[in-house]
């Protein structure tokens, strides 16, 4: 007898960033796009709003209310808060459809996590209603999401710099020959920007006017186009409001050192590769993908410093998520690059 429930089965690819949280649906491609963030009202200890909502409520709440970023540095900090985004995220996916079934899921995870690290992401996804999960480096997701051939027996480059870490690997015949995982990344280029404005200005911003500071002003190298911006915050000595004109100069001063980091780790990767695919990335170049990579002129600086043609791949901000979804979609074929499947539960249907 036929399973009356086998077109409700679905695997997803999942990019929980500490940014953002992107889904891959098998067949459909990106359906979820949305900032990791989730608001709880501490006295009910109720959710009131994820993602998108929960984001524009940041540095705004009343005491009673509290917004979590269950993710830092890529690693989850908050295990209920993540696995309730996942669940929430999920349950939108499922919203026309009440006899859903997520089977496989492909999560992408930084390189450098603990074992027990691991296993918190794995049990965040199986416990927001998903049967099997298996998890993927970010870097060799970003690969395939890419498109770079991950199987054959050449050098492919990528530099993911995510919203809490950079992901840099040479990776080879279907494994990272070289990596190195940086907790710097988007978030950290904030934080920068708002120690810089507190102590260049004495002016006191929140995480939501840094990032727009970031967008509006970053650069890796000098550009062109003068770009300067009035911001707004508590003055530090008076506690009153204050506006101060920023300048795309003072934000390459405020990310300066983080980017240097980045650099000389991505020299680093290259540094303790083999002689010969070292010498491929001279002719192959490196790719970049990521937040990050969407700040202007970092794929120059990145091309200089490295000395060889650095390209921005098409849509950066999904190229993680697009990865995961691509080995979801191919499980057997890409079974080798993957951990084994966590099973808490057999579900027959």
């Amino acid at each position: 007898m036929r399973n009356p429930f086998r077109f409700f089965r679905h695997n997803i690819g999942i990019d929980l960033g500490t940014a953002n949280t992107l889904i891959y649906l098998s067949g459909r491609g990106i359906v979820i796009n949305e900032p990791t963030a989730v608001a709880v009202n501490t006295k009910t200890n109720k959710v009131v709003a994820i993602g998108h909502e929960a984001k524009q409520m940041l540095g705004r709440t009343p005491q009673h209310m509290n917004v979590v970023k269950p993710l830092s540095g890529g690693v989850i900090s908050d295990f209920e808060m993540a696995q309730e985004i996942l669940r929430q995220f999920l349950k939108k996916l499922a919203k026309d459809n009440t006899f859903a079934y997520y089977q496989n899921a492909v999560v992408g995870v930084p390189a450098d996590l603990t074992e027990v690290e691991r296993k918190s992401v794995e049990d965040a996804v199986i416990g927001a209603g998903v049967s099997q999960a298996y998890v993927i480096e970010s870097a060799l997701a970003s690969a395939l999401g890419a498109r770079l051939p991950v199987g054959d027996p050449v050098a492919n480059m990528i530099i993911d710099i995510g919203g809490g870490t950079t992901e840099i690997a040479i990776i080879s015949m279907g494994g990272a020959v070289t990596i190195k995982s940086l907790k710097i990344g988007g978030d950290k280029f904030n934080e920068d920007i708002i120690k810089f404005v507190r102590d260049e200005f004495q002016l006191i911003i929140g995480e939501p006017t840094a990032e727009q500071i970031k967008i509006e002003l970053g650069s890796a190298i000098p550009i062109n186009d003068k770009l300067e911006l009035a911001i707004s915050g508590r003055d530090l000595l008076t506690g009153l409001p204050k506006e101060v004109i920023l300048k795309d100069m003072h934000v390459r001063a405020a990310i300066n050192k983080s980017l240097r980091q980045i650099v000389d780790a991505a020299k680093e990767v290259i540094e303790k590769a083999p002689p010969e695919l070292a010498g491929d990335l001279l002719r192959r170049g490196v790719s970049m993908c990521g937040g990050g990579s969407l700040l202007r002129g970092i794929d120059q600086l990145m091309s200089k410093e490295l000395a060889t043609t650095v390209t921005v791949v098409d849509d950066p901000l999904t190229c993680a998520a697009r990865g995961a979804g691509i080995a979801v979609e191919n499980l057997e074929k890409y079974d080798y690059i993957l951990n084994s499947p966590m099973r808490p539960r057999d579900i027959k249907l």
